[in-house]
This record gives C-alpha cells, sequence and structure tokens, in this order.
C-alpha cells in the first residue's frame, strides 16, 4: 500500500499558493533551476504514455528575441481586445484600489514588458487525432512545469495569445506543421510573492452521489479566501 508523502504539506501548499504571476524581475533564470523545471513538466501523464509534449524554451538567443517581440505585439493587442471588450475600465474597475483595476494594472505590466521576460516556454504536441481529448496529454506537463517553478522561487501563468501569430512564429523557431502550439508560459523571479489562489467555494463544485449532491465531507482547509469571479449564483448550473 502507498504511503502518504512526508512532504504532503508542502506539496498540497505549493497546489494552494500556485497563482498566476506576471511581473518579472529581470533576473535570468539559471540553468539548473530551468533544467529542473523542465524536468518535472517532462515527468508529466500523457495518454496511451505517447509523450508527444515537447517545449521551445525562449531564453536571450537571436530567434528567442525575434519571436518574443512577434508574442509581445500579439499579446499587447489580446489585452487590448480583452480590456475593452471585458470593459475593465468601466463599473467597479474605475475604483483604483478595486481587484478589478488591480487586475488591468497587473495585465498591462505584463504585456508592456513581455519582451523583457526572462524565460518564454512555448509548449508544443506531435499532432496525433486533432481531438478535444488531445489536451489531456499536454496541459498536465503545464501544470507540473508552473508547480515546479512556483517550488523553486519562480513564477509564471499559462497563456494562448500566441494564437494570432503561430504562424509566424513556426517560421522564426522551424516548428514543424506536424506540430501544435499548445500554450505560451512565460516564467521569471516574481516582483511581488505568490500567495493563496482565491476560487469558488468548495461546495459549489463538487458534488456526492450525483448532480447537485450535497458533499458535507467536503470541507475546505481553515482560514480559505474565496473569489465571486465566475458565473453568478450557486455555480451549479442544471
Amino acid at each position: 500500500m502507498s504511503e502518504p508523502l512526508a512532504s504532503a504539506d508542502v506539496v498540497l501548499d505549493a497546489i494552494a499558493t500556485t497563482r498566476a504571476i506576471r511581473r518579472y524581475r529581470p533576473d535570468p533564470i539559471p540553468d539548473a533551476d530551468l533544467a529542473r523545471i523542465m524536468f518535472a513538466a517532462s515527468r508529466a501523464p500523457s495518454g496511451s504514455n505517447r509523450q508527444g509534449f515537447r517545449f521551445v524554451v525562449l531564453r536571450d538567443g537571436p530567434a528567442a528575441i525575434e519571436a518574443k517581440a512577434v508574442l509581445g505585439e500579439a499579446f499587447r493587442g489580446g489585452w487590448n481586445a480583452k480590456r475593452t471588450g471585458d470593459g475593465y475600465d468601466s463599473g467597479s474597475g474605475a475604483a483604483d484600489d478595486s481587484p478589478k483595476a488591480r487586475t488591468a494594472r497587473a495585465m498591462q505590466h505584463f504585456v508592456d514588458n513581455f519582451e523583457a521576460t526572462p524565460v518564454v516556454v512555448l509548449v508544443c504536441m506531435l499532432r496525433k487525432r486533432g481531438h478535444i481529448t488531445d489536451g489531456g496529454s499536454v496541459y498536465p506537463a503545464c501544470q507540473n512545469l508552473l508547480l515546479a517553478a512556483r517550488a523553486l522561487g519562480y513564477g509564471g501563468v499559462m497563456t494562448m495569445w500566441h494564437l494570432t501569430v503561430e504562424n509566424r512564429l513556426r517560421e522564426i523557431l522551424a516548428i514543424p506543421d506536424a506540430v501544435e502550439v499548445m500554450a505560451t508560459i512565460p516564467l521569471g523571479r516574481p516582483q511581488g510573492s505568490h500567495g493563496p489562489v482565491r476560487r469558488r467555494p468548495l461546495t459549489e463544485l463538487v458534488f456526492d452521489d450525483r448532480w447537485d449532491g450535497e458533499a458535507a465531507w467536503a470541507v475546505e482547509p481553515a482560514g480559505t479566501r474565496h473569489t465571486s469571479a465566475g458565473p453568478p449564483g450557486s455555480g451549479r448550473p442544471r
């Protein structure tokens, strides 16, 4: 019978405190730390253990600099459209100290300084079926990568704004046609810090025995704080 890890609390704490980090110090990530992060990513599960994930790591080489510039352009365009479309500057966003305004400032800093991000990882996958289930063979690697970065004092965020410039990235980085770019993950030493993430209450997300069945045993750790983000109401669509 498998025994719990002696460091189980450390692992669980890392999961509960790995938040999206979008402000980075300029310090490079040492080779040894980057190797440990990528090793953790490579240990992720995949369908039939095919291990179709691949990682293009952009640092300060000539191709990386060009690719980061293209990505920066795409990220600024993506954020500008989202900022307007989602009304980040209206409603509570007009109040400087509101969560909405703070998020907008963090996002603006993120995209304005994208080219200075110490490391950008393009998470790729060898195309097999082009099926909705394909992501299940690559996104666990993204989470492993982010958790390993958290463990070593770095931070990152999984993004998709590369999609509008994917063809240009393929040319710059010689990415084969048979490879899909599934995510872009910027990484660096946080300017701020990690901390407990806020999510919907567990009682809104976990059901017992049947849909909408109360899971009385699903008790959250003491001091858990919640977010109002997501669908209003109970969060239990019918």
